[in-house]
């Protein structure tokens, strides 16, 4: 087994092979001649990026081969070599995609399994800085790596960033029985690109031993599974978990209406390959009682048109298989997970972009009469008790009741039983991202306002290329404070440093310590979310 310290001096010798040397000195000795800060050497061929005022940016390395063809539906493979630098001064594809109201990506090419590196532009070699690796969300079905500018992390921080890649929906998640990984592509690239880093980063200045994985949304909820994925041992070494939902159940109608009830979002092995047979027997893309591997073969040959309108039925991953032997969410409750110190929490105002884009947006308004009916829908018999603790008029609308209901039962229940569950074995610090005034990621409704909304928190560490963040003074202020929490977390494993406000540590009892993040005086500061967001009512329902 490769231990860190091998892991770290390979990575420094393909750095080395970097340097060129040459005969020319004046006694006869060879002389070194440096390579260019911008060009740096893998161990698949040499990368050229961009040289930038305060960072370097290098964008479209391939971490793994294309999964086009007969690599469809397989583990990644390794990336194919090369002489001659590479250009990585243009992001790579993003994975096939369909548009969406919350994302204006599409793509239909699938050799898309690119990372990107940003680093400071000054990078010491004998000092290897921390290594953070951003896994982006969009519910599994949207996104891409490549979308965010990590350059104020990057250099505010003095680390360095990677960005990646990975297969979603029906091409990360399709399973099918006798289909070898079913249900776990996409998790298996993101440990392909963990890998990558753990060969290849000290040739960019990071430390391959001291690798935080951090994610937002579905980045979370993927992160969470990587903590308990044998196959991901050893490849991360710290986890910051912004607004995930490993252990969330959804009562009805609480993302979409009509959408029935739902476990938490892991799927049995079994069940996603039913899911994906009865697919293929719909469509016709298989004759009746074909053999699996006929079959197989006959399913990576259909186009990608024809498997991005069924991408929705495939956002779970299996558990069952090698990548993960159980459910992520047993699996945590029973403390069965890497011990790695963990930063986690969640945002004030979750539900409210759900409600505003599925609901408000989307021309189903929560009126006062529609709030009970979904309440009704949502809870049954206890709908009385919790329309006694979220009055109408306590929130001003029916739609920001609903959206207080969801943001509480859905995602601060779950996650506040995950810091629970995680601190009895591992240093954890938690977080509620409390800016009522942050940037909008989407038009607000009508009276209306998003408040401190799910993703909201993103822009603070990372901006969207090509975009400002949008931030006032006072904003900018905090975003650089938790630039400097999130760098430290990443560089000791605790958010602390004596120019922030002191972060103490999550420890289980009747008053854990919570951060509240928000902008201006006093504004990080402890807060009470058990009591905030009535945590025992929804324990006891």
């Amino acid at each position: 087994m490769t231990t860190h310290r091998q892991a770290t001096s390979t990575a420094v010798l393909i750095g080395a092979l970097a340097t060129t040397r040459c005969a020319g000195g004046p006694d006869g000795t060879p002389a070194t001649v440096e390579s260019p800060p911008e060009l740096v050497r893998t161990d698949a061929g040499p990368v050229r990026g961009a040289l930038r005022d305060d960072h370097r940016l290098f964008q479209g390395i391939p971490y793994a081969a294309p999964p086009v063809g007969a690599l469809r539906w397989r583990a990644p493979q390794p990336a194919s070599l090369w002489t001659e630098p590479r250009d990585a001064t243009r992001p790579g594809s993003p994975c096939p995609q369909a548009p969406t109201v919350y994302s204006p990506l599409g793509s239909e090419d699938e050799d898309c399994l690119f990372l990107d590196v940003v680093t400071p532009r000054s990078v010491d070699p004998g000092r290897l800085l921390p290594v953070m690796v951003w896994l982006h969300g969009g519910g599994e079905a949207t996104g891409a790596g490549s979308v965010f500018d990590a350059r104020r992390l990057a250099v505010g921080g003095d680390v360095v960033v990677v960005t990646i890649n990975f297969r979603l929906g029906v091409f990360g998640f399709f399973g099918y029985p006798g289909l070898d990984g079913s249900g776990a592509f996409g998790l298996e690239d993101q440990q392909a690109a963990l890998r990558w880093v753990q060969r290849n980063i000290a040739a960019f200045g990071g430390d391959p031993g001291n690798v935080t994985l951090f994610g937002e949304s579905w980045g979370a909820f993927a992160a969470s599974a990587q903590l308990t994925s044998p196959a991901a041992a050893g490849l991360f070494h710290r986890v910051a978990l912004q607004s995930g939902f490993a252990l969330a159940d959804y009562p009805a109608g609480t993302f979409y209406p009509d959408l029935p009830a739902l476990p938490p979002f892991w799927s049995p092995l079994a069940e996603l390959q039913a899911t994906g047979e009865a697919l293929a027997a719909e469509q016709g893309w298989v004759e009746p009682e074909s053999e699996a591997a006929v079959a197989i073969e006959r399913l990576r040959a259909l186009k990608v048109a024809d498997l991005l309108p069924h991408t929705a039925r495939f956002v779970a991953p299996a558990f069952g298989g090698d990548a993960l032997p159980e459910s992520p969410a047993e699996a945590l409750r029973a403390g069965r997970f890497h011990r790695v110190p963990v930063l986690s929490g969640a945002t004030q105002d979750e539900g409210r972009l759900f409600v505003a884009l599925f609901y408000e947006l989307a021309g189903a308004p929560v009126t006062a009469e529609r709030y009970r009916d979904l309440l009704v829908e949502a809870f049954g018999e206890a709908a009385e008790q919790v329309e006694a603790r979220y009055p109408l008029e306590a929130h001003g609308s029916a739609a920001l009741a609903w959206a207080a209901v969801i943001t509480d039962r859905v995602w601060w229940r779950a996650t506040q039983e995950q810091n629970r569950g995680l601190a009895a074995h591992t240093p954890v610090f938690a977080f509620e991202f409390a800016d009522r005034g942050a940037p909008a990621a989407v038009p607000a409704p009508p009276g209306f306002p998003l408040g401190a909304h799910h993703a909201s928190d993103v822009v603070y560490l990372l901006d969207f290329v090509g975009e400002e963040s949008g931030l006032a003074p006072e904003q900018q202020r905090l975003s650089q404070q938790m630039i400097a929490y999130w760098s430290q977390f990443a560089r000791a494993g605790d958010p602390n440093r004596p120019d922030l406000p002191p972060w103490p540590r999550f420890r289980g009892g009747d008053a854990p310590h919570v951060q509240s993040l928000a902008p201006g005086d006093g504004g990080i500061r402890g807060v009470d979310v058990e009591a905030a967001h009535q945590l025992d009512f929804w324990s006891k329902l």
